[in-house]
C-alpha cells in the first residue's frame, strides 16, 4: 500500500468533489465507515457544507440510530464482541428505511432515525424526502462487506495499535469485533477510498498497489 499524507481540509474537498461528480439527477449513497475512535461522524458532518456548496442536498444519517432493541443486543451479555459484530446494528432496517428508497427510480422517502437506544424504543421520527441529485451521508462502524448498497464507500482505517489506544477503556471489549471485521470484510481492500487516521490531525490517503 502507498500512503500519501493529506490535510483534513483537502481530504474533505477531495471527497466532496468525488461525490459531487456523480450525475446531477442521481442520488448518491455514501458510507463513512469506521470505528468510533476514527470519528466517521465528524468527517460526514464536515462534508455536508462543501456538498451543499456544490449544489447537492444532503441528508445525514447515523448507524447508531439504527441499533436493534436491547433484548437482542444484550442477549449474550453487554460485552460480547461477536454479538456486537453480528447483532447490534439493524442492517435490515437501514436497507428498508434508508438505502432501498434511494435506489435509482426510488421514492427517496427516508426514515432518518429508527431506534432510541437510551429509551429503548422507536424514535417515531417523521419521514423525509431526499430529491434526485441528493446525497446520503451515512456514518457508522462495520458497514462494509454486508451487501449494503452504496455508490461511494470511505473507510477510516486505524492500525490495531492506534485503535486500541484511542478506544476508551469501557469500549475495549469491542476490539475483537474490529479485528474480525478486518479479517472477514477486508475494508481496506473493499472500500472505494481508504483514509488512515492514526492521527486525526494528519490523515493520509491509502492507495492499493
Amino acid at each position: 500500500m502507498d500512503v500519501q499524507p493529506i490535510s483534513p481540509s483537502s481530504l474533505v474537498e477531495e471527497l466532496a468533489d468525488r461525490v459531487a461528480a456523480a450525475p446531477r439527477d442521481s442520488r448518491v449513497r455514501v458510507a463513512l465507515d469506521g470505528a468510533p475512535a476514527a470519528r466517521p461522524g465528524d468527517l460526514a458532518d464536515a462534508l455536508t457544507g462543501p456538498l451543499r456548496l456544490r449544489g447537492r442536498e444532503v441528508l445525514r444519517v447515523s448507524a447508531d440510530d439504527f441499533l436493534r432493541p436491547a433484548s437482542l443486543r444484550f442477549e449474550f451479555g453487554r460485552t460480547d464482541p461477536d454479538n456486537f459484530y453480528t447483532d447490534w446494528y439493524d442492517y435490515g432496517g437501514l436497507v428498508r428505511e434508508v438505502l432501498a428508497p434511494l435506489d435509482p427510480g426510488g421514492p427517496g422517502k427516508v426514515l432518518p432515525t429508527l431506534w432510541d437506544s437510551v429509551a429503548d424504543r422507536a424514535t417515531r421520527a417523521p419521514y423525509v424526502t431526499l430529491p434526485p441529485g441528493g446525497v446520503l451521508l451515512l456514518d457508522g462502524p462495520l458497514l462494509l462487506g454486508r451487501g449494503l448498497p452504496f455508490e461511494v464507500t470511505v473507510h477510516l482505517w486505524l492500525s490495531p495499535g492506534a485503535l486500541a489506544r484511542r478506544t476508551p477503556e469501557e469500549r475495549r471489549w469491542t476490539l475483537p469485533a474490529y479485528a474480525r471485521y478486518e479479517e472477514e470484510a477486508d475494508p481496506v481492500r473493499s472500500a472505494d477510498v481508504v483514509v488512515r487516521v492514526d492521527d486525526p490531525r494528519r490523515p493520509a490517503l491509502v492507495t492499493r498497489v
